[in-house]
């Protein structure tokens, strides 16, 4: 029964953070245990009460400041000086300043955002369709889960009780080598379409934007140099970032005016709380299915199906992608990890590092999938293209994802190699 009010409220368009407390609430009174009610508030705080949730609102708060403090205009140009003259170079251009996006924001949703409204525009006045520019930024987007720092990791990392420094380096190598897809594809395109020549850059111009770009470029270095060498945890390197983001805002480039700092903590508030409030409302309905066992009786199922730790990854990743096209991606990972997890650590004896990725990279699908596909109606309202329209433009993309996916799964190293 209590999954039955779970899918009617799910349905009935009702905040999933609202669904998993009113679900797990209605466990307890239908099941007579309503002596856990005293411990309600108790468990939904013990699911944040965690230290590495800390980085959440400060990778967003990083994000916004690079946005307001023209950081993130000075990392595109510096993307111009290296892909910007080849024919379509403002495709690669788009490509590689999403990954540099990628390693600061930590947030897809954000960075096709604010990627939409950078790029897009102009893309479009150099000749480019504007459906292609879209999907492009829409598709760069997907970087932003993978490529360190990112917010899913964060929480699968709470999720999982593993070091977020170390599933943060397990994401590299996944991370270039789907950077690395998406170029090919841009490049395949190019040879069916006549993609606009590229410019390059006279000697004093690259000079100039190199030089430009330069203050940018230490937070990426901040975040994970620091996690990378032991100076700083995740959330250390956080906080690092949002202050080194602030000094070179308002002291280097001087974009970022002290006036705007209250609007910006606000909407930084409003944004990571939704979040963590999603994550307390998800344990107490944790609490719930561990109470019934239901990742012992589901592993009891796949076990009867395949013993091949191969097999039951396609199997997870095929029921991801149904997952994610209809429930949010954060919301998707609190909810599936601590079924899934133990299954693939016990049954299967799956890398919980090759696991996460996985799992993160599959739910974040869900951003550029109908009918929720919360990344196109983005970008769809930041360029005015038909969602629909950028859905058709996407294909080669999700395509390539899904072939990294696979590679993931079979080959544990890629994601394992650098711990």
């Amino acid at each position: 029964m209590t999954g039955v009010v779970f899918l009617l409220l799910l349905f009935g368009a009702v905040p999933i953070s609202i669904v998993l407390a009113l679900s797990a609430a209605w466990y307890i009174q239908a099941s007579g245990n309503t002596v856990l009610f005293s411990s309600f508030a108790q468990q939904m705080f013990s699911g944040i009460e965690n230290y590495g949730l800390l980085a959440i609102p400060l990778f967003m708060l990083t994000g916004e400041l690079m946005n307001e403090g023209g950081l993130t205009s000075r990392l595109v140009q510096a993307a111009r000086v290296f892909v910007g003259g080849f024919r379509g170079g403002l495709a690669y251009i788009n490509l590689l300043a999403n990954m540099f996006m990628a390693a600061i924001i930590g947030s897809a949703a954000s960075q096709i955002a604010v990627m939409s409204r950078a790029m897009v525009p102009a893309m479009e006045k150099e000749g480019y369709s504007r459906d292609f520019a879209a999907a492009t930024t829409a598709a760069g987007g997907l970087l932003s889960p993978i490529i360190p720092p990112s917010m899913l990791f964060v929480i699968y990392g709470v999720l999982a009780q593993i070091p977020i420094g170390d599933m943060f380096l397990a994401g590299i190598i996944p991370g270039l080598l789907l950077s690395a897809a998406f170029f090919v594809i841009v490049a395949l395109i190019g040879l069916s379409q006549e993609f606009p020549k590229g410019n390059w850059m006279s000697a004093q111009e690259a000079i100039g934007a190199l030089r430009d770009c330069l203050p940018a470029a230490l937070i990426p270095f901040a975040i994970v140099g620091g996690i990378l060498f032991g100076i700083a945890t995740p959330t250390e390197s956080a906080a690092v970032a949002s202050f080194v983001a602030f000094v070179i805002g308002t002291l280097v480039y001087r974009d970022l005016k002290l006036a705007r700092l209250g609007e910006i903590f606000i909407r930084t508030a409003k944004n990571s709380s939704l979040v963590i409030f999603l994550i307390a409302t998800a344990n107490v309905f944790g609490w719930v299915i561990i109470y019934e066992a239901i990742p012992q009786k589901l592993a009891a199922q796949i076990t009867t199906i395949t013993s091949d730790p191969f097999v039951f990854l396609l199997i997870v990743n095929c029921a991801l992608f149904f997952i994610g096209m209809v429930l949010d991606g954060i919301a998707a990972l609190i909810l599936i990890a601590p079924i899934l997890l133990p299954i693939a650590q016990n049954n299967y004896d799956i890398d919980p590092f090759q696991f996460g990725v996985i799992i993160c990279l599959n739910l974040v699908l869900g951003l550029l999938t109908p009918p929720v596909g919360a990344g196109l109606y983005i970008t769809s309202a930041m360029t005015g293209s038909k969602p629909m329209s950028i859905f058709r433009q996407l294909y080669p993309f999700l395509a390539a994802v899904a072939l990294i996916l696979v590679l993931l799964s079979w080959f544990p190293s890629l994601t394992t190699a650098l711990l």
